[in-house]
This record gives structure tokens, sequence and C-alpha cells, in this order.
């Protein structure tokens, strides 16, 4: 159990980390004063929300070219990264006395004549290199901001 806490810690820690670079991500791209786009940043109250208003100041206001394609490359993998958020933050966990745990997806999902809900996952050892590998991935995730945001001259102070 303390193998998979540390590691669901780990991830808040680096998600709330990497999110936090979207506030340079705003100020660099609209030239704004870093505390306006921390208020821009926490007025918007949903991670997909502060993604998509990235991606469309970018593309509002870069060229197309490589510049925007590689914005656009963060934001899409920030997103695909987000699932892997939601999953371990919003489910309930399951202990069982044998050890095992799950987790427990409070979502529902619709689908075009049922829902779907409850969604439970075994954290079993392939479950575990996979959140290992995500945890990886954002911390590449964050690197690549942290070096766009430096070529580009953003302001990260």
């Amino acid at each position: 159990m303390d193998s998979v806490l540390l590691r669901v810690g780990r991830l808040n820690y680096a998600w709330s980390n990497t999110e936090s670079l979207l506030v340079h991500l705003l100020a660099g791209l609209t030239g704004m004063q870093k505390d306006a786009a921390v208020v821009v940043f926490l007025s918007v109250n949903s991670t997909r929300g502060r993604i998509e208003m990235v991606e469309r100041l970018g593309k509002l206001l870069l060229k197309p070219g490589p510049e925007l394609q590689e914005l656009l490359d963060l934001t899409t993998r920030f997103s695909k990264l987000s699932a892997v958020r939601h999953r371990y933050n919003h489910s309930i966990w399951s202990f069982q006395e044998d050890g095992s745990i799950s987790t427990i997806l409070m979502r529902i999902a619709d689908r075009r004549d049922r829902i779907r809900m409850g969604q439970k996952q075994l954290l079993d050892e392939d479950q575990l290199a996979r959140l290992d590998q995500d945890l990886e991935m954002m911390s590449e995730l964050n690197r690549n901001i942290w070096q766009f945001l430096k070529n580009r001259g953003y302001s990260v102070t």
C-alpha cells in the first residue's frame, strides 16, 4: 500500500507543478504580467479549460509553424495525462484483506443507450508499471514545457 500511496503522492506533486506552468505559457503568449496570468489561470476552474485557453491563444497569436505545433503537441500530451490524474484522484479506493488494491472510478460515462459508472481497476504489477511510465511522461512533459518557455524567452519569474 505504501508503494501505491507514494506513487499517487508523486503524481499529485508532478501534476500541480506541471499545471502551474500554464501560467507562464499564458503570460508568454499574451505578454501579460505573471500576476495577471495567475488571475486568469485561477479564474478558469478546470484543467481542461486552462489547456484549451492556452491552445486557443496559441492558435490566435502564433503563426502556423513549428512554434505553434510544438505548443499544441505539449498541450495534447498534457490532456492525455489528465486522464491518469483523474483516475487516481477521483476514484474510491478499495483495499482488500488479501492486500490487493483497486480503484473505482466515480464518473458517469454516457453511451448512446446506457450509462457506465463505477469502473473498477485492480492495481496489479502491470498497472503500477504503467503508472510509473505515466509519472515519467509527466516529468518529461514538465521539462519540455520549461524548455519551450526558455527557447521563446517567455518570463518564468
